[in-house]
């Protein structure tokens, strides 16, 4: 059986965008059931009482930057390496992302 995927090679660190007024998504893998995406941040917050209750679980993690995600019950702030599983319909919200400098998230959705 042939695959219909194709070979791909990228650098997440490469070519981030340059107009940072809004947070930016990339899909980088769009499979059944999977999607990863590069987020890039710079000073961005989820508006004030909007929080994301996905229907999909989320596994993230910083590769630069930081970034502090509010829960419900708590607020967990993320540095270079760390990461967070979020289940599904976990509600959470971006509560501060760094403004001087970029943060790179790689978000798997499953």
């Amino acid at each position: 059986m042939e695959s219909t995927l194709s070979v791909e090679t990228g650098n997440l660190f490469a070519q981030l965008p340059t107009d940072l007024k809004a947070e930016v998504f990339e899909t980088l893998v769009n499979a059944v059931q999977l999607r990863i995406e590069r987020i890039v941040s710079k000073g961005q917050a989820s508006p004030p009482d909007f929080w994301y209750d996905q229907n999909e679980h989320e596994w993230v993690l910083i590769l630069q930057g930081e970034a502090i995600l509010e829960l419900e019950d708590r607020q967990v702030t993320l540095k270079a390496g760390d990461y967070i599983n979020l289940p599904a319909h976990v509600k959470h919200r971006v509560a501060w992302t760094m403004p001087e400098q970029e943060t790179i998230w790689l978000a798997i959705f499953y």
